[in-house]
């Protein structure tokens, strides 16, 4: 019976090693322009209206505004895990440029949190980064069917997952994922190459939510 017990430890001592062996860790802080592929990320701003946005006063939920999926960021991704908070030589982007980004992210503090988070580890500066941002978020087609709901709908995240593929040909389900919060519709997540061309999400990207349906708000 030891010498079982023994021959299990020094097994399992060797698997332990060939995967250390296999995925050596990474040393040291992230490095800007280190990574795989992008995620672009884009958030239903009527969840994040409801959930968070209404109750500090949010210029992004005012009615008038009628944003449906905004782009909440544009994040650069390894094969399984990110690089956030890098330490980058390239010039931040200025007060305009942040602000300029609002008709498409909601708001200039999203836009420059997003570039401080994510953006520096792209390896570019900020204002090129935002370029980028604003040209991925542009080869994606966004459903206008989903902006036709006119009152609150409760429905398997895989219907808006079937929107985003009918509108994007070439749009594989292993290229996209949806997110739920709090039993709503929250994100749309589209995996793409640097070049910004469609690929499929690592498996830590690809985690559907899980709900049997779930609330999704309408535009205001």
């Amino acid at each position: 019976m030891r010498n079982a017990a023994l021959a299990m430890a020094a097994a399992l001592a060797l698997a332990g090693s060939l995967v250390l062996a296999a995925t050596p860790p990474r040393a040291g802080p992230d490095q800007a322009g280190d990574f795989d592929y992008y995620v672009l990320t884009l958030s239903w701003s009527p969840t994040w209206c409801a959930l968070e946005g209404d109750a500090h006063g949010a210029e992004q939920c005012a009615p008038e505004l009628g944003y449906g999926w905004l782009l909440h960021g544009l994040w650069p991704q390894y094969e399984s895990g990110y690089p956030v908070d890098c330490t980058t030589a390239e010039p931040d982007p200025s007060r305009a440029d942040s602000a300029a980004m609002a008709d498409i992210m909601g708001s200039a503090g999203l836009a420059w949190h997003e570039w401080k988070r994510h953006g520096r580890c792209s390896g570019l500066s900020g204002a090129e980064y935002y370029r980028l941002s604003r040209d991925a978020l542009a080869r994606i087609t966004r459903p206008e069917i989903l902006r036709q709901i006119a009152q609150p709908v409760s429905l398997p995240p895989s219907v808006v997952e079937d929107a985003f593929m009918e509108a994007n040909p070439g749009l594989g389900r292993d290229a996209i994922t949806i997110t739920c919060e709090e039993g709503r519709i929250d994100e749309v997540r589209i995996c793409l190459t640097r070049e910004l061309g469609l690929r499929s999400c690592g498996p830590d990207v690809a985690r559907d939510c899980a709900l049997p349906s779930a609330l999704l708000d309408p535009v205001r």
